[in-house]
């Protein structure tokens, strides 16, 4: 019975959970503790003194490309599987990836502009 309780997987994941926690515990009770100074603090910039600036990341041009991806990835993972298949599968997949990216290209211009 002991043996079965104590090779379980629920045990198993528990008991490295525990042992994890209490070895974080105990590490952050023992280790050294370090003076918190401005110049830790900063950003580097070669000694300079700079005032932080916000770096403006444009997502949504990233979301649109990541669904060209997507597109194009799903469209070569159906051609790949349905080689084996001849006549109108392979074409009838590639017109559907067509007709998505064509209504997917107001989108990218909308979202450059």
């Amino acid at each position: 019975m002991w043996v079965e309780l104590l090779t379980s997987l629920p045990f198993a994941l528990l008991a490295s959970l525990m042992t994890a926690l209490l070895l974080y515990w105990y590490g952050g009770r023992i280790s050294a503790r370090g003076a918190q100074i401005p110049g830790k603090l900063s950003q580097y910039a070669c000694g300079e003194e700079l005032p932080a600036e916000k770096l403006q990341v444009n997502v949504e041009r990233f979301f649109v490309y990541a669904v060209y991806f997507l597109v194009f990835d799903i469209l070569a993972f159906m051609l790949a599987t349905s080689l084996g298949n001849l006549g109108l599968i392979p074409v009838l997949y590639a017109v559907i990836t067509l007709l998505a990216v064509i209504l997917l290209l107001p989108m990218l211009e909308i979202r450059m502009s």
